[in-house]
């Protein structure tokens, strides 16, 4: 087969751009990347070969490092799975993972910040331009014939052709940039092996003939021991942290490290990692985890579902069991009982660190909650055996304080009469505080929760009460605060205050006015301040989850008739109550649909007839105005 040139996918070239940027000062991690690739493969062909074993030659898996001064050349070869023509293409050519051309216009130029975001695409074979200005890659897939040479600058385009005596598993050699000849003295390598990749469980050796020709033995570089297995007291905080970035291929370091082994009836070690940033596919549709199992230190998946729930799919590391086969397929797992054990016992341990850590650390622990809470939601809807431990873990916030409350905090400052947790759902802090639903409470300093995460329109309604108390929605109608005293005199008169007379018939010409729009209309006991403001019936899907389906197109037939509802104190309403006692209704229709397109406006959303609004908001300050000249 000829020569292919090929062009980068356009998020390969941005990546590529920004990689030197942000990289400057952290050049060394370059090596850290490619061994960490190569001992990947090496782990897939060691399982794939448990039921293949043509597979491999017998001989044992390592990472070779190759230094020629003279070319000015430094190699990272593995006798691991390889790649064929196909593979090369798709993952040195183009970023498969979902959601990354949206992450990388997230990037914001300051590299402190971007450097962060690289390798969080899984991608870390670009790292390679940081230190070199071209790279030849050869490679030979487990089982098949053919080797495949890649080659490129980094410039925006490759080129693929078939190489000839290739062995398996993978070489990348790097030809050394102007000013990067530290990375091919042995001492200089030695030390970036010893700092970041002493964790890898196979060895990484230097070549014989990479320092001055000298003749002898391959020189073993680190551990080759698997950390999981090590005793805590032998692993720092550095080798912690250096293994997060290997399994994790990620820059930041870990805001949690968990790491157990678990005896009895099943034996398994675990060492997880929850990240400090947030990954950049945290919420793309598939929804997956990426802890990796192991069996007896062999690799067998980085995709088993069934091993850490959806909801904690920001956990990175490995779980390490004595007890499953070893030889199991991916239908076995999806039926194994041990897994499923694995899989309750992991979660019961990772909630409680996360306990731990909220109780003695809650500054810390508001940070994880701001990259990580919504996931926690998600679990309180999935997880009905783990919900009690995670309703205690959510954090809110609240119109009557700053910060994060929780739903223990919320529960003792509780007013004397309230009956239940209140919340109130929408997109934005500030703009649900100015809901005119919340006039009521405010009056009678009941705390209301503000839920603006798209999960909470979904765990909430799963949640039927927390420590006796029923959550409820403060955009429902029939909530009823009569029981809790106002917070002062001249606001309990108010409430007292019937408003005006004639609001029975004014309701009635409102009906009239309004029937096509709205399910009924009627006083409200909580309006204050506002006119009116929108409700949801009892057994109505929420307002704003209804908002939601429908910006998603996931709205089943027409959206749903809402309850108007008006205060009898308001001037406006008292005046229209006037015009209806004095059978003067010419004016009512209009106002009470312009009323209702306000109360929609305060709530997010359109107005269903622009122009009708428009003539009637004209036709009002025109009256308005004439009686004031």
């Amino acid at each position: 087969m000829s020569e292919e040139k090929l062009e980068f996918q356009a998020e390969v070239s941005r990546l590529l751009e920004i990689v030197a940027k942000s990289l400057y000062s952290h050049e060394e991690v370059f090596l850290r990347e490619l061994i960490s690739n190569a001992s990947d493969a090496c782990d897939r062909l060691r399982y794939a070969a448990l039921t293949r074993p043509e597979l491999s030659d017998g001989d044992a898996y390592k990472v070779r490092l190759s230094v020629d001064k003279a070319a000015r050349t430094l190699t990272i070869a593995d006798n691991g799975i390889g790649m064929n023509r196909d593979d090369l293409v798709e993952n040195l050519g183009t970023i498969a993972r979902s959601g990354t051309l949206a992450a990388m216009q997230n990037l914001t130029g300051d590299a402190k910040k971007d450097m962060a975001l690289i390798g969080q695409f899984g991608v870390g074979f670009y790292s390679a331009f940081v230190v070199a200005d071209r790279v030849e890659v050869v490679s030979r897939k487990a089982g098949e014939d053919a080797g495949w040479r890649w080659i490129s600058d980094g410039k925006g385009a490759y080129t693929v052709a078939e190489a000839d005596d290739a062995p398996r598993g993978t070489a990348v050699t790097l030809h050394m940039a102007e000013g990067k000849d530290e990375f091919l003295e042995p001492a200089r390598l030695r030390h970036i092996v010893k700092t970041y990749s002493d964790h890898i469980a196979l060895p990484i050796v230097m070549a014989a003939d990479a320092e001055d020709g000298k003749a002898g033995e391959d020189e073993t570089l680190n551990r080759a021991s698997a950390l999981w297995v090590r005793s805590k007291s032998d692993i720092s905080d550095d080798d912690y942290k250096e293994f997060y970035h290997h399994v994790g291929h990620a820059f930041d370091d870990p805001w949690l490290t968990i790491h157990y082994r678990a005896e009895g009836t099943l034996e398994y070690a675990v060492l997880l990692f929850v990240p400090t940033m947030q990954p950049f596919d945290l919420f793309q549709p598939e929804r997956k985890h990426r802890v990796k199992l192991y069996v007896r230190r062999v690799f067998v998946t980085d995709d088993a579902p069934e091993l850490v729930p959806a909801y904690l799919r920001f956990l990175r590391g490995v779980v390490d069991s004595e007890d499953l086969p070893l030889n199991v397929s991916r239908e076995m797992l999806q039926r194994n009982p041990m897994l499923a054990k694995i899989r309750q016992g992991v979660t019961r341990r990772v909630l409680g660190e996360l306990q731990r850590k909220a109780e003695d650390d809650p500054e810390s622990y508001a940070t994880f909650w701001e990259a990580f809470g919504p996931l926690l939601k998600e679990g309180v809807y999935e997880d009905a055996d783990q919900r009690e431990t995670l309703l205690k873990l959510l954090r809110f916030r609240s119109t009557t304080q700053e910060g994060w409350v929780t739903l223990d905090d919320y529960v003792a400052r509780m007013r004397e009469g309230q009956e239940a947790i209140y919340y109130i759902g929408g997109e934005d802090i500030e703009a649900l505080k100015k809901s005119p639903q919340l006039e009521g409470f405010k009056a009678r300093g009941v705390e209301v929760l503000l839920l603006t995460d798209p999960v909470d329109e979904f765990w909430t309604p799963a949640v039927r009460d927390y420590a006796g108390k029923p959550l409820k929605s403060a955009t429902r109608v029939g909530t009823d605060l009569s029981g809790v005293p106002p917070v002062d005199e001249a606001e309990a008169d108010a409430a007292d205050d019937k408003g005006a007379d004639g609001i029975d018939a004014l309701i009635a010409r409102f009906k009239s006015a309004l029937e096509d729009e709205v399910k009924d209309v009627r006083v409200s006991r909580l309006l204050t301040e506002s006119p009116v403001c929108l409700v949801a019936d009892e057994n109505d899907i929420d307002m704003h989850l209804e908002r939601l389906l429908k910006q998603h197109n996931q709205l089943g037939g027409g959206a749903s008739k809402r309850i108007l509802e008006i205060n009898p104190r308001h001037p406006v309403i008292g005046r229209l109550a006037d015009l209806v006692q004095q059978g003067d209704e010419t004016q009512v229709a209009d106002l009470a649909h312009l009323l209702l397109d306000q109360a929609r406006i305060v709530e997010g959303d359109q107005v269903p007839d622009p122009s009708a609004f428009s003539r009637r908001l004209m036709s009002a300050l025109q009256r308005g105005l004439t009686l004031a000249a």
